[in-house]
């Protein structure tokens, strides 16, 4: 058996009577979209006292960077390229990210190994994880191993490799050279960015090979992510949607993108 590490870190939108009618009408679409962060063609149409046929014309117009044309509707595309280091990030869908959390620890069961990526969902798996259970715990996160390191009932393995500051991490050649040598009954991973067409893909080059690796070990793969996850798309191909075979998420996700995602054959659990 492995000893286990003890590693300790540490307001309504003015429009101007000069604007023409159509740009007034996007302003007050973006406005919509930026305070709910997804709408259907008929919300606004009946908000802005249009038809749907010009709605869907105002959609298809600003479908890019900052809106995401959705069928009978759109979401508020917030750019996933440059995010936040991750304790800036723990604020963020805060009490979502706890109860996606304890869902997943429910999974795991007594005597398996798992194991648990870096990210602010995952680490609330760690933090759920059950008491007075003999697990291991395989992890290359440091706040997901200074969370687990006062356990005496988890057998912990640290993966070494090249330290990523924002996410507390380690990644590259040789954390994927580490992993190889691992399996693990479960895989707890976290996605920057998730489409049903375009697949998981994140930014951060080092990091996708690593994140493959993890994807490799596991018998059964479970994506944790929060709803503002789904519908993004970062430069880099990681995996197709169908790599995992459950995602846990929350209530808040778009129904339409939740459907097609349960088409590809994966579990989705809502909590």
């Amino acid at each position: 058996m492995f000893n286990s590490a003890r590693i300790v870190l540490f307001p309504p939108v003015f429009i101007p009577s000069e604007l023409p009618v159509k740009l007034g009408r996007q302003v007050q679409i973006r406005k919509l979209l930026e305070e709910k962060k997804r709408v259907t063609v008929a919300e606004l149409s009946a908000l802005l006292h249009v038809s749907e046929a010009t709605i869907r014309r105002d959609l298809d117009e600003l479908d890019g960077d900052w809106l995401r044309r959705t069928h009978g509707g759109a979401l508020f595309n917030v750019s996933p390229t440059h995010e936040l280091p991750v304790f800036q990030r723990i604020p963020e869908q805060a009490e979502i990210k706890q109860r996606i959390g304890r869902a997943a620890a429910s999974m795991v069961q007594p005597g398996e190994t798992i194991f648990i990526s870096s990210g602010t969902t995952a680490l609330e798996v760690a933090r759920n994880l059950p008491d007075n259970t003999h697990l291991t715990v395989i992890s290359n996160s440091l706040p997901v191993i200074n969370a687990l390191a006062g356990r005496r009932h988890i057998e912990l393995v640290v993966i070494g490799g090249m330290f990523r500051q924002d996410e507390l991490s380690m990644v590259g050649h040789p954390a994927d050279q580490a992993l190889s040598e691992f399996r693990s009954d479960r895989t707890f991973i976290g996605m920057r960015a998730i489409d049903p067409q375009r697949g998981f893909t994140n930014d951060y080059m080092p990091e996708i090979l690593t994140d493959r690796k993890i994807l490799e070990i596991a018998s059964q793969v479970v994506v944790v992510a929060d709803h503002t996850k789904f519908g993004r798309i970062c430069s880099v191909f990681v995996a197709p949607v169908s790599a995992a075979q459950v995602i846990i998420t929350d209530s808040e996700i778009d129904p339409e993108m939740a459907e097609q995602i349960k088409g590809l054959g994966v579990q989705l659990i809502v909590v």
